[in-house]
């Protein structure tokens, strides 16, 4: 079954939650993401401050971007877990 944007959304936030901050190729891994379809999707997390990009430098010359939760993305997540509880509750009772 194919996962609506608002479910790979939330799988990214879980990822970051559970292992931290992140390079690209993990995520998709972790989170099972196609490359192309993660990238629109943390640029769409960056926009909106839920995800942050940072810039790790190992040497001078090489550096390495990491994906990691925000404050903000702690807190969609917690919502979002809240509402989906919600949710079982309602269809448990039909």
């Amino acid at each position: 079954m194919r996962r609506s944007k608002l479910e790979m959304h939330i799988d990214i936030l879980r990822v970051l939650d559970s292992h931290g901050p992140l390079k690209l190729r993990h995520i998709a891994f972790k989170a099972n993401i196609n490359h192309r379809i993660l990238k629109q999707c943390l640029d769409f997390l960056i926009e909106r401050n839920v995800i942050e990009e940072q810039t790790l430098f190992k040497s001078k010359d090489k550096k390495r971007v990491v994906y990691a939760i925000a404050k903000r993305g702690l807190l969609v997540l917690e919502y979002f877990v809240e509402l989906d509880s919600a949710f079982q509750i309602i269809e448990d009772r039909h």
